[in-house]
């Protein structure tokens, strides 16, 4: 009886606090890595489209510039995520719902990596996820992948954070539409008809 009434105070207590979800004019560009998100973002962008950047890269970028290596960079995946998962937080805190946002992945791609990497879900993404809030997501189906200084993943990870980007955006019950390998400008034609 006691454990019941501390349950429902408990849940009484989670609803009361949790964050009102706001709606947004925004499209999330997504898929695994070397899916094109990059590119489709560019050219958004020389159409007029207000756009972000893609922020492992950025923050990888940033970590070079004070004279750590990929290697060291990467080398504690936690703090990595989290970084990452910061910078997404305040750029999407920035951002103006009622305008037309196209975004180079989003906060739910941190859970997908959060998962693919075996970390646990830590508060600060959970609050995250429950304010999140996107129009339409638009998941790219994957190219054939190119490695970079920044990006390292094998074809095996490629297809498995695919699968768990559809399955996070799924269960967070987003619209999701999935973009065919086309030509560049082609894929940005798509998403453009598909908004």
């Amino acid at each position: 009886m006691l454990a019941n009434k501390k349950i429902q105070a408990d849940q009484k207590s989670a609803i009361a606090i949790a964050p009102q979800k706001r709606p947004t004019n925004w499209y999330v560009i997504t898929g695994g890595p070397g899916s094109g998100k990059t590119t489709v973002i560019n050219l958004l962008k020389a159409r007029g489209y207000t756009t972000t950047i893609e922020h492992a890269r950025h923050y990888i970028d940033t970590q070079l510039v004070q004279g750590k290596t990929v290697e060291e960079v990467r080398q504690n995946q936690q703090m990595f995520q989290k970084g990452v998962l910061e910078m997404q937080i305040r750029q999407e805190a920035a951002l103006d719902p009622g305008e037309i946002v196209f975004l180079d992945r989003a906060i739910p791609d941190a859970l997908a990596y959060y998962q693919f990497l075996h970390l646990k879900k830590d508060e600060p993404l959970q609050k995250a996820l429950e304010k999140a809030s996107y129009k339409k997501v638009f998941v790219l189906d994957c190219l054939p992948l190119v490695n970079d200084y920044a990006r390292r993943e094998d074809e095996v990870a490629q297809k498995k954070i695919q699968e768990l980007l559809l399955d996070v955006y799924s269960s967070l019950r987003f619209p999701i539409v999935r973009v065919p390998v086309l030509p560049p400008e082609e894929r940005v034609n798509f998403i453009l008809e598909n908004i």
